[in-house]
């Protein structure tokens, strides 16, 4: 067995030091198809990838026929390991952790395989069993969805693991050889016969499968996240994040059909995928759609957590987990990019008063998403006044977050710009409106035309807004300026409360003190 180096430790967060807690931390992940690192900015809540790199090596390529992982293979995972356990001394790595899944675990030379792995790598390895890899691709999903309801499923090379989840309660996983490499083994190269034997191992997850009826299907994978990336292509789809992009059924069902029917050369925006992932195209096509047309799902929602999240999760305090990880992540862009952070902070419960005077109630969900667009309403502040909203906006749009769908994405996306650029409507991106749906897309102008009110009185610091009232008070938008902010007043400030009043289909004015 490989020796432990000094820094690379594999142990539980409560047995670390505080100083160990917030150094960056990586996993490596020893997969049937690929090899991955992925190093986190620290064990938090809401981890930030610091850096990430795969090594294709098809470790479980013709595992089941032969029994034996390739010896090519094992020389490019090894090679991988190896630079790996350099790249993690250079980041000054505080804890890794190395995982093994099917492959490994199937072979009867895995044993020696997982002895040279732990050489190459210079740590222990966790030898995952499927249900083990299933309970931890479903905290992965628990980590990156809020209250996520429905079940898991994590396909990758040599297996497929379906479990059930309902908020922070994880069911019990089943494990089938049902790995894009598994099946294309397992069927020698036949799509047909590829079927048959995805329908026969699905009888061993009706349990799963019966509650799946009306809920979501969380997809997790290599393989189901490139045939996402080719659904968008499809669709011309403008954004390009792949966590929480959904799909209803019966669209996903008509383009699964069209890549188990054509060559994969022929797909659309084929090139974005690897040429050794793209015959295992077909085979994924071949499991969503069978889980699909068996569990009946309300929508398949495309996760980008899965096995290595659910680890660094199921690693934190209980206080830890119970953090929302959209407000954690906003709250740390609001930290690194906002003149005043606290500002933000105050704005959450500034515009709480304000909402609570309206007609109608808002959401448990409307609110976080609102908190959120509170805490990154000045992270543009430093791009030119010109362009600080399409900053934003970008920003917003594209970042990693998670607990958060695309509709959502989308609002955020916009409280910002209008922040910056105004909130009437026809300024918007007509794509951007559509994702967020008319809702939504009517709470990002309340909510910025909000922030548009505040930002004057306030510059962005904090200390301010606890003295000024904004309230509705006899059909009317009252904003009160205490009697030694008389200059703030003006055309420009009552404007901007009109302008709020407006959305909320009410005339506003300003009161002093």
């Amino acid at each position: 067995m490989g020796q432990t180096r000094p820094h690379l430790a594999l142990a539980h967060l409560s047995e670390e030091p505080a100083a160990l807690r917030i150094a960056p931390v990586a996993i490596v992940d020893i997969g049937s198809n690929s090899v991955r690192l992925v190093a986190y900015d620290g064990l938090t809540r809401a981890p930030a990838p610091l850096y990430n790199e795969k090594v294709l090596c098809g470790l479980g390529r013709n595992v089941l026929s032969t029994g034996r992982l390739n010896g090519e293979a094992v020389k490019r995972a090894l090679a991988a390991l190896a630079r790996f356990r350099v790249l993690c001394d250079t980041m000054k790595v505080g804890q890794l952790f190395v995982l093994a899944t099917a492959a490994a675990r199937d072979a009867e030379n895995g044993p020696a395989f997982i002895e040279a792995a732990e050489a190459a790598i210079g740590c222990p390895i966790e030898l995952l069993s499927g249900r083990r890899e299933a309970e931890l691709s479903a905290l992965g999903v628990v980590s990156g969805f809020h209250a996520p309801d429905g079940v898991v499923g994590d396909m990758g090379g040599g297996s497929l693991e379906l479990v059930d989840v309902r908020g922070a309660t994880v069911g019990q996983g089943v494990t089938m050889p049902l790995g894009g490499l598994a099946l294309q083994d397992l069927s020698g190269g036949s799509l047909k016969k590829a079927t048959k034997i995805v329908r026969e191992n699905l009888k061993k997850a009706e349990p799963q499968l019966e509650t799946l009826r009306g809920r979501s299907f969380y997809a997790v994978g290599g393989t189901w996240r490139a045939l996402a990336r080719l659904h968008m292509a499809a669709r011309g789809y403008p954004l390009h994040v792949m966590h929480g992009y959904s799909v209803e059924p019966s669209d996903e069902l008509s383009f699964l059909e069209i890549v188990e029917r054509v060559d994969a050369a022929q797909l659309q925006d084929v090139d974005a995928i690897s040429e050794a992932r793209r015959p295992l195209l077909a085979y994924g096509a071949v499991v969503l759609e069978e889980i699909i047309r068996a569990g009946r799902p309300r929508e398949v929602a495309i996760s980008a957590t899965g096995v290595r999240e659910g680890l660094l999760y199921e690693r934190l305090d209980r206080d830890a987990r119970a953090l929302d990880t959209l407000i954690v992540s906003a709250q740390e862009l609001n930290r690194q990019r906002a003149r005043s952070p606290g500002h933000g902070e105050e704005l959450r419960a500034w515009t709480d008063a304000f909402v609570a005077t309206l007609d109608g109630p808002e959401t448990a969900d409307e609110r976080r998403l609102r908190h959120a667009a509170c805490l990154l309403s000045d992270i543009s502040w430093r791009a030119h006044p010109d362009y600080r909203g399409e900053q934003g906006l970008n920003v917003i749009a594209n970042a990693t977050f998670t607990g958060i769908d695309h509709p959502g994405r989308a609002y955020l996306a916009l409280s910002g710009f209008f922040r910056h650029e105004g909130i009437a409507p026809e300024k918007a991106s007509a794509t951007l409106r559509a994702m967020a749906g008319p809702r939504l897309f009517e709470r990002a102008r309340l909510i910025g035309g909000l922030l548009r009110v505040a930002f004057p009185i306030s510059a962005g610091m904090e200390g301010t807004l606890s003295r000024i009232q904004l309230t509705i008070e006899d059909g009317k938008v009252v904003l009160r300026l205490p009697a030694e902010w008389r200059a703030l007043s003006g055309e420009r400030l009552l404007n901007r409360v009109r302008g709020l009043g407006r959305v909320v289909g009410l005339d506003g004015r300003v009161d002093i003190a």
